[in-house]
């Protein structure tokens, strides 16, 4: 059972060395940088914020497998030697918590639709497969290839969110470009709650939250 978390707080951005194509699964070999320190085989790691198992590690090049499931749902089947990826290890137990508990586990890709500085700040917008929006509140958690991110906008089917300068600096979001896709995990606590909404309330859950949320005024 993989029980690793991840907090969306990068430690560096690591380089793909190589991506052994053909049938899954696809073995990667990724330069970690800095984050190699300690990393032994077995170990979970979050690469663009997907969850990861370190099959080897020779100085800072860890080697990963990629499944079907994780090529199939991520974006890890694009990835070529150079492509760049933030790099986070998982937690252990006596780290404190930064950002917001993010599994690796990711749900879908979205596509960018603006990534630039405007008046306000710098936004970043995409759009998200609509069904995911259930889990999405403006003031709730997102992760955005693996960097933990507070949802400014929600409307189906676009997400908006803005970066600070150091993420800008310390993660690739800033190089984004217009049709790029990226990974998206919405957060983890909304999760249990709509799942335990429709076990309980049955198929419309989903349906009469979205209603509860907006008359409390967590959406629109």
């Amino acid at each position: 059972m993989n029980l690793a978390m991840f907090t969306g707080l990068v430690e560096t951005i690591g380089t793909v060395v190589s991506a052994e194509r053909g049938r899954p699964p696809v073995r990667l070999r990724v330069d970690l940088g800095r984050a190699a320190e300690g990393v032994r085989p077995g170990d979970s790691i979050a690469l663009a914020g997907v969850c990861q198992t370190a099959c080897a590690i020779q100085g800072t090049v860890a080697a990963f497998d990629a499944v079907a499931e994780t090529l199939a749902r991520t974006t890890v089947g694009s990835w070529r030697p150079g492509t760049r990826v933030n790099v986070e290890r998982s937690l252990r137990p006596a780290d404190r918590m930064g950002g917001h508990f993010v599994a690796g586990h990711v749900d879908a890709t979205a596509c960018i639709i603006e990534n630039r500085r405007r008046e306000g700040g710098w936004w970043l917008r995409a759009e998200v497969p609509p069904e995911l929006f259930s889990e999405i509140t403006p003031k709730g958690s997102i992760a955005i290839d693996g960097v933990s991110l507070t949802v400014v906008e929600a409307a189906p089917p676009v997400l908006a969110v803005t970066l600070i300068p150091t993420t800008l600096r310390e993660t690739t979001l800033g190089a984004l470009a217009v049709d790029d896709s990226v990974n998206i995990e919405t957060d983890l606590l909304a999760k249990y709650v709509r799942r335990a909404l429709a076990a309980l309330a049955g198929a419309d859950a989903d349906k009469r939250l979205r209603e509860t949320l907006g008359r409390s005024g967590f959406i629109d």
